[in-house]
C-alpha cells in the first residue's frame, strides 16, 4: 500500500479536479509530471477560447523542514501571515472559461537553482499555454505581478489586464 503524505498542495489539487486524495496521491507517485500534464488533464474541460487567466502564488507551508536540507524549502512571504513563512512556493495560472469553470492549468516550484523570480515564471507559463492552444481575452493578477515588463508583456501577447 502507498504511504500517503499530508502534502496540502495534493488535498488542494484533489478539491479542484474533485477526485479523492488517495487519487491524487497515486497520480502524483505514479511519475514525474510536468505541467503540460496538468493541462492535458483539464483542457476538455474548459472552453479555451476568450476566457480570463488569473497567475497568483501560494505558500504550501512546511514548518518542520528546514531550510537548506531540501532546496524548494525556504521563507516566502504569506499574504495570509503577513510575514514571510517556511514552506515551497507554488505559483499558479488558473483559467475561468465564460461558462465560470475554473481550473488551473499550468504551474511551476519556486526553484531558486532556476535563477528565475516569480515574473519569470508567470511569463514563461503565459506562453507556454497560448502555445497549448489556450487564447484567453484577460489576465489577473495580484499587485506582486504588475511590473512595467509584465503590463509591457500582457499588451504584447494582446491580454486585457
Amino acid at each position: 500500500m502507498l504511504s500517503e503524505p499530508k502534502y496540502t498542495g495534493c488535498c488542494r489539487l484533489a478539491e479542484i479536479l474533485e477526485i479523492s486524495r488517495h487519487s491524487t496521491n497515486r497520480f502524483l507517485l505514479r511519475e514525474q509530471y510536468e505541467p503540460i500534464d496538468l493541462f492535458r488533464e483539464v483542457q476538455g474541460n474548459l472552453n479555451l477560447i476568450g476566457g480570463v487567466l488569473s497567475g497568483d502564488d501560494t505558500v504550501i507551508e512546511k514548518h518542520y523542514s528546514q531550510v537548506g536540507k531540501a532546496h524548494l524549502i525556504n521563507y516566502y512571504w504569506s499574504g495570509k501571515h503577513q510575514k514571510a513563512i517556511k514552506g515551497i512556493n507554488l505559483i499558479t495560472l488558473y483559467y475561468t472559461d465564460y461558462d465560470g469553470k475554473s481550473m488551473p492549468i499550468n504551474y511551476r516550484l519556486y526553484d531558486p537553482l532556476d535563477n528565475k523570480t516569480k515574473n519569470n515564471y508567470l511569463r514563461e507559463m503565459i506562453v507556454e499555454v497560448i502555445k497549448w492552444g489556450v487564447k484567453p481575452s484577460t489576465i489577473t493578477t495580484d499587485c506582486w505581478y504588475s511590473s512595467k515588463e509584465n503590463l509591457r508583456f500582457f499588451r504584447d501577447k494582446e491580454l486585457n489586464f
